[in-house]
């Protein structure tokens, strides 16, 4: 969270399930003073604001995810993975968006003939069972976006490289640390967008006023050495898509 000089709260942090917490801590302790959040993914559901045209009260932000992008995320993982027909979402249950997740790359599974594995982790040991389990039966991961996945992210990685099991993200961070690829927003974007909010408030606008906004645009982040490793050739049609490639 940041506080700035002007009275006017900014608050972002990488961690889903943390923020949601922040977020709803600063609410809870001034209804005056103007908030701008980033990286929530369901503002409304969690009570933060009343709609996203028309925020209302003190507050407005950056939605980080929509649900739907869970569906891309399989997309993807079929992409690079063509023989995939199972895949663990690797998520923590509570956290509504990551359920929210689930159920969208569920719906999305039955059209790509795969099944799915809800792999609900709550710590690095969950992780650690979780995966090796999975780990035997073969297939692929979808890792959602929460504090326990970004800080467990070495773990997972190293686990996804040594069970060769093909993974997507949800940050370009991931597949810069060896992940094979990963699809999300671009957290420094969000970051100034919100700070283009802040200058709009100081100069008179109430933040009820102003949208929560949506991600204009989606990365995805390839990690060719890591899907070497794992045998699997990148299709001219995904790299071209690719908005970076780690080669």
């Amino acid at each position: 969270m940041f506080c700035s000089r002007s009275g006017i709260l900014r608050i972002h942090d990488a961690s889903q399930h943390r923020h949601n917490s922040v977020v709803s801590a600063t609410l809870k302790a001034t209804r005056s003073i103007p908030i701008v959040f980033t990286w929530v993914s369901d503002p409304v559901g969690s009570g933060f604001v009343t709609n996203l045209p028309h925020p209302g009260g003190n507050i407005t932000g950056f939605h980080n995810f929509e649900p739907a992008i869970g569906g891309k995320w399989l997309a993807f993982l079929k992409q690079i993975a063509p023989d995939l027909r199972h895949v663990a979402v690797v998520h923590v249950p509570e956290i509504v968006p990551n359920v929210a997740f689930l159920h969208v790359i569920e719906a999305a599974a039955r059209s790509l003939d795969v099944s799915v594995t809800a792999a609900g982790v709550r710590n690095a040991a969950d992780i650690e069972r979780v995966l090796s389990a999975f780990g035997q039966e073969g297939g692929g991961l979808i890792v959602t976006p929460s504090a326990l996945t970004a800080t467990r992210r070495d773990l997972i990685i190293t686990l996804a490289a040594r069970l060769r099991l093909p993974a997507i993200y949800s940050f370009g961070f991931y597949a810069e640390s060896g992940g094979l690829m990963s699809y999300g927003i671009n957290q420094l974007e969000l970051v100034r967008s919100a700070a283009s909010y802040v200058d709009r408030i100081l100069r008179g606008t109430s933040p009820g006023d102003l949208p929560v906004q949506l991600p204009l645009r989606y990365e995805l982040v390839i990690n060719l050495r890591t899907a070497a490793a794992l045998g699997l050739a990148v299709p001219n049609p995904l790299r071209l898509l690719a908005d970076g490639v780690i080669e």
